[in-house]
């Protein structure tokens, strides 16, 4: 499957549609550029350790692709692999935006376990998501846990 680079507004799908692969959640404005978030689904979900605990990387609370590329440099399994899937891990933004996907009746995610986001906490900590109720946390990086994967795509007005 090929995934677009950017996608132009007057040919988006609707919201819950069929797009790139998963399902186009929502749109949302990053740093003045607005995305098409796409849901990859529960085959596209990945699972081990944060990365390496006490390791300091740099990320941030809105940009998964660009957190989950940090810790693909910093050595992460879990990031490599969401990239090899031509996804990233949500940043605790794009989890919330899930989250309201998901209270909208637009997709469906599994409610049995904390899943990994892309945003550190601390070196040793890092977010985390319940997606039964939408509650963020951290936990050690250490831990195996799964990640839920999307994907964002430009959106050209």
């Amino acid at each position: 499957m090929q995934i677009p680079e950017n996608i132009h507004a007057d040919t988006l799908p609707a919201i819950g549609a069929d797009l790139a692969g998963g399902k186009l959640v929502t749109l949302y404005m990053l740093a003045g550029v607005e995305f098409a978030l796409v849901y990859l689904g529960a085959a596209a979900e990945v699972k081990g350790a944060w990365g390496e605990y006490g390791q300091d990387v740099k990320t941030t609370h809105g940009d998964g692709e660009k957190n989950t590329r940090a810790m693909a440099e910093a050595g992460s399994e879990i990031a490599k692999q969401a990239l090899e899937l031509g996804g990233h891990i949500p940043a605790c933004l794009e989890a919330h935006l899930l989250m309201a996907a998901k209270t909208e009746g637009l997709i469906t995610l599994r409610e049995d376990r904390y899943c990994w986001l892309s945003t550190q906490y601390s070196a040793y900590l890092a977010y985390l998501m319940a997606f039964e109720d939408g509650w963020q946390y951290y936990g050690g990086k250490g831990g195996e846990r799964p990640a839920r994967l999307v994907r964002k795509i430009p959106v050209i007005r």
